[in-house]
């Protein structure tokens, strides 16, 4: 088997510090250098298809739905993982484009109803296509039999981190700095 650069550097720690178990560097350092790989190559892919991931996120998100493709904003808010503010923002720039329209909710004047267009439909039914092909291309390294292998693994080390599918919706912690202290905590993005 090759071996690559996550293999030096945890070969190096276990000289360097054979006291600590480092197995993780395994796993864990080649999911983040994997996730770096695959959020670039998504980001290319979007920018190619003349979109970009918080477009497709709002516009998926409403498509997922189902029809009449129509959510709150609190929802969409929920399901989007991004703040009430960041939501209002991309609603904004998805009306001002014709991809959703916004109105108010008839039996409650304060809610507000989003719908998916015809156009932003066509659009996120285009895009959805173009970017399962290339992504399924990025997985043709792996066979389909590991391909069916590595998906429950990463569906149970993803729940125990996210829960239950119930609250997977709820955002994900990450580690940013306080402006107190320069130390990390967890905060929610």
């Amino acid at each position: 088997m090759t071996e690559d650069g996550v293999d030096t550097i945890q070969q190096a720690w276990e000289r360097e510090r054979p006291d600590v178990d480092s197995r993780s560097i395994a796993i864990v350092t080649r999911i983040w250098r994997l996730a770096h790989h695959l959020e670039r190559a998504r980001a290319e892919t979007l920018a190619a298809l003349g979109t970009d991931a918080a477009t497709l996120d709002a516009l998926a998100t409403l498509r997922r739905a189902g029809s009449p493709y129509r959510l709150t904003a609190g929802e969409m808010q929920q399901r989007s993982l991004v703040t009430a503010g960041a939501i209002s923002q991309r609603l904004d720039k998805l009306e001002q484009a014709g991809l959703i329209r916004r109105g108010r909710d008839p039996s409650d004047r304060r809610v507000v109803q989003v719908a998916l267009t015809a156009k932003g439909r066509r659009l996120v039914d285009r895009v959805f296509i173009a970017l399962m092909e290339h992504e399924q291309n990025l997985l043709a390294t792996l066979s389909p039999g590991e391909q069916a292998a590595l998906t429950p693994i990463l569906r149970r080390w993803l729940t125990s981190f996210e829960g239950s599918q119930a609250s997977a919706q709820s955002p994900v912690p990450t580690l940013q700095p306080t402006p107190s202290t320069g130390r990390q905590s967890p905060t929610r993005r």
